[in-house]
Formats: structure tokens, sequence, C-alpha cells
């Protein structure tokens, strides 16, 4: 963060009065190069203050000295901004050059097929010019694209971040280990239900907290193979209900209802109440993002839930990822940034500098913390921020334009202190992203036109299906009813278009 405190020191050189840029202000930035200019961004406004704090000169002083490229923002409010994008598509003179897009849809995909995005496979795989971009998961690029091309740089999200986490102490009670397989996690349900693992001698506890969010299912479809969504078997891809893994997976889940390992009433309990059935010491096993097993062990420990093995410790959680060495990877991304053909062929990669440079730790903390001396100070090597002057609307709005590639804020470096359970949630999501199980057809339903009109309906038919057939609402015969009513409602048709795009594409390889 040398670099930081320069650009600090230079400011205070300037307030001084003294007129002249020494101090050494970020050594490691790139020079403005010859025919750069200025860059123009289309972003979401989401505070109604965007840079509007009274240090923001200061930063965007250090963003500039840092990239090397001079910024033109437009921040669009929140609730005008699907319109803006509207307008840009009907009228692409008028587009920025690079602009965020939140989801891909018919819209952007019309839009592309008209030529309004460049290609940045073209440009952003290389290593010299762009070290951090060229860095970007390919699998995350793969659901980006358009006809192949690629028409975005992702906003990362973590990709490893679902998995599975439990009640550490209880299960140091009953004697069991760290769950590796499906049988392992039955077991642990199993024993956390009728093994008394609270000690209370009250039948009053469950193995797993569940409610009317069907997310633990997607999760525990992938530690059977079955794949996320949609799979790639014997040369075609297709959605997981026609896999023989997907069944599988149901009959595992529908003996977790029947042998009453999770809450009877899951499909009313609310979602709110979720996170409670483990913190007010009812069930055991926690299936969903780290993260959501991280607040929980903060909860345990800052309410201070005594440890049913030792009272003089709080209870804990174990954060445990995978199982079968698999978790359901996220999409990957929050939204993208697309750069637009307004640029020309040299401002495209002025753009992709400038993202790049973003993606320097230094930048990140820039986003995040602001200036140092002005908004925090270091100690011991970490980020402090001053409690006593919040002024994010300093610098706040400038993560919108991070792609955070090759890494989110919680690994940049410096960075505030984080105790063991973060420590720990970071440890887990970097390893769970190796085994993250992604959708291969995420890209070519985008594509397709029978998906846009009928996805939402096949999906729902899907997904009710499954939470019938848990349920023992159903059997086997109505389970295969719903699958014959997905193909008649437009799943038929939506199969062959996935598949038309995918051979055209391994055709073209």
């Amino acid at each position: 963060m040398a670099a930081l405190k320069g650009i600090f020191c230079w400011f205070a050189f300037l307030f001084l009065g003294v007129g002249f840029f020494s101090c050494g202000v970020f050594s490691k930035s790139s020079e403005a190069r010859s025919g750069d200019g200025k860059i123009s961004f289309m972003l979401v406004d989401t505070s109604g203050t965007p840079l509007a704090g009274a240090g923001a000169g200061n930063v965007l002083a250090a963003m500039k000295k840092w990239t090397g490229v001079e910024v033109d923002f437009k921040y669009i409010p929140t609730d005008e901004y699907d319109a803006k994008i509207k307008e840009v598509f009907e009228h692409p003179d008028s587009a920025p050059m690079i602009m965020h897009v939140s989801k891909m849809n018919q819209e952007v995909v019309s839009a592309a097929n008209k030529g309004l995005f460049w290609d940045l496979n073209e440009f952003i795989w290389d290593k010299a010019k762009y070290p951090n971009l060229s860095q970007a998961n390919k699998n995350v690029c793969k659901s980006l694209e358009v006809n192949g091309k690629l028409i975005g740089v992702y906003k990362a999200r973590d990709i490893g971040r679902n998995g599975l986490s439990y009640r550490a102490d209880w299960a140091e009670k009953l004697g069991l280990g760290e769950p590796k397989t499906p049988e392992d996690v039955y077991n642990m349900m199993y024993a956390f239900t009728y093994g008394d693992p609270d000690g209370n001698g009250v039948d009053d506890t469950w193995g797993l907290a569940m409610c009317n969010y069907t997310g633990p299912f997607d999760v525990i479809q992938t530690w059977f193979g079955c794949g996320n969504g949609w799979a790639e078997e014997n040369g075609k891809i297709v959605p997981i209900h026609q896999t023989a893994a997907y069944k599988d997976a149901l009959d595992w889940m529908r003996v977790l209802y029947e042998e009453k390992l999770m809450p009877s009433d899951w499909q009313v309990r609310e979602s709110k109440t979720w996170q409670a059935q483990i913190t007010d010491g009812h069930a055991g096993v926690f299936i969903d993002v780290m993260d959501g097993g991280r607040r929980i062990w903060d909860n345990l420990v800052s309410h201070n839930v005594p440890s049913v093995v030792d009272s003089s410790k709080s209870a804990g959680m174990r954060l445990t990822g995978t199982i079968n060495n698999a978790t359901l990877a996220t999409t990957g991304y929050n939204g993208f940034l697309a750069i637009t053909k307004s640029a020309s062929r040299e401002q495209v990669e002025s753009c992709l500098h400038y993202l790049d440079k973003m993606c320097d730790d230094e930048m990140i903390i820039l986003a995040a913390y602001g200036l140092e001396g002005v908004h925090y100070k270091m100690n011991d090597g970490n980020i402090v921020p001053f409690a006593d002057k919040v002024a994010s609307s300093d610098y706040s709005a400038l993560n919108q334009t991070q792609c955070f590639i090759p890494h989110v804020l919680n690994n940049a470096k410096p960075n505030i202190v984080q105790n063991e359970r973060k420590q720990k949630e970071i440890q887990v999501i970097k390893e769970n992203e190796k085994h993250a199980v992604f959708n291969p057809a995420v890209s070519y339903l985008a594509n397709s036109a029978t998906y846009a009109k009928e996805g939402g309906n096949l999906d729902k038919i899907i997904s009710e299906a499954r939470t019938k057939y848990i349920c023992g609402e159903i059997n086997e015969a109505g389970l295969q009813d719903a699958f014959d009513q997905w193909n008649k409602s437009g799943g038929t048709q939506v199969l062959a278009e996935v598949n038309e795009l995918y051979r055209a594409e391994k055709e073209s390889e």
C-alpha cells in the first residue's frame, strides 16, 4: 500500500499550497498511453450520492494516477436503469463505451446479435496486456457468450460459495467425523435427529435445517453426479431430470423427509427463520452458502451459546463445503461489464486496460476503504477504518467498475483483520471452487427463443414435481407425468435449440 500512502502524501503537499508532484505517487501505475483519451462508463446509482463525498476528488485522482485513464462516469438511478438499457439498445449511437449489464436475457442477446458489443475473446486472454483479466474463469466466461462471442467481463462472485456446514459440538458429542459422502451426511442427520445431540433428554432436534427455499436440494443433487441444472451426457446437453443420477438424489432426499430428519412443515417455514433453526438448537446441518454457515457460527459465539461438550466454550460450526468432492457452482458473477462498438479498437484496449488495473489490490482497497491516512490507518499490516470518518460516498461507487479478477475483496492484501471464522469461510470457499459443478447450458439457454418465452414455466414444473416427490405427494408415475408435461410445454424444443447451438459450437472449435 506504499502507493496509496504516496498519494496521500501528494495531497498533503497540494493542500499546503506546495505545487509540485513529488512523493513517488503510485510508482507501480501504468503510464497513460498515447491516444488513450477519455473512456465513458454507464453504471447503476444505488446510493443517490455516487462519488459525491467531500473527498471524492482525491479518490478519483488516485484512481486516474494508478490506471492512467480518464473516465467519464454516468450513474443512472436503480429504478431507471432498465429503461436506460433499453434506450441504449434501441439507439446504439447513444451507447457509452462500457456499460453495466445485470444479466443475460433475450434483449441482451438480440443486441449482441445486432453487433452492439465487441467480442472480448479477441482481447482479454493477452496475459502481457491484461495480467488480471486474462485469469478470468473460462467456465464463467462461457455463460456470457453469444454465438461464441464473449460480450462482457463478468463481475466476479465466489464460485465455491455453496456447501454444507454443521454444528461441530453436536458432532463431537456424538463421535461423528466430518462427512465426505451422502451416506456420511445421512448418518449425521439421523444422529442429530435421534441421538439427543444437545443432551436434554427430549426428542426436539432434527438433522437438516430447512425452509421454503429449496436451494439446499440443488446443492444436494450435485453430490450424486447429476449436474447443475443441465449436464453433458453422451455427446449432448440434457436437463438433469433426464439423468439417472437425478432420481437417485430425489430418492435420497425423500428418505430424509420420510424419516423426519428435517422439519415436516418446511414448505411453510419462511426463510427468515432458517438460520435460527441452528442457533436455537433445533437443527444441526445447514446446506447453503458458506457465509451463511459462518454467520450462524458468529451468532453462536456472540450469544455465548455453550458447547454441548464443554459449557465453558461457545458452540460452533464446521464449514465443510463439498460432499463427494462436489458442490453447486454459483453463476460466478453478479452482472457484467460490456464494451460497446461506441469504442474504437484502440479505445477497447483503453477500456480493458482500465478494467484490468481496477482489479489490482490497490484499487480494490481504494474502492472498499478509501485512502490511507484519510479514511483508514494501518496497524500491524491490517486496515483499520476511522470510525469517526465514515465517508464511503468518497469511494464506494468505484467498486461497480471492478471485475474482481482474479480475486474478490476478501483475498485482497492488505485488508481488515479477519477472525478465525471468516478466515475459515474464505479457505473453504477457495477449496470448493476446485470442485464446483457448473451449468454447461447457461449460454445456450440465453440464446434459446423458446426458453426465453417458456423457461420460467418449465423450471417451475420440475421444481414443483421435485418437492411433491420428496414429500411423498406423488410417486414415480407422477414424477414422470411432470417430465412429460415439461416436454409438451416447450421443453423438447428447448432441448433441440440448446443442442443445435452446442453442436454448432463444437464444430467450429
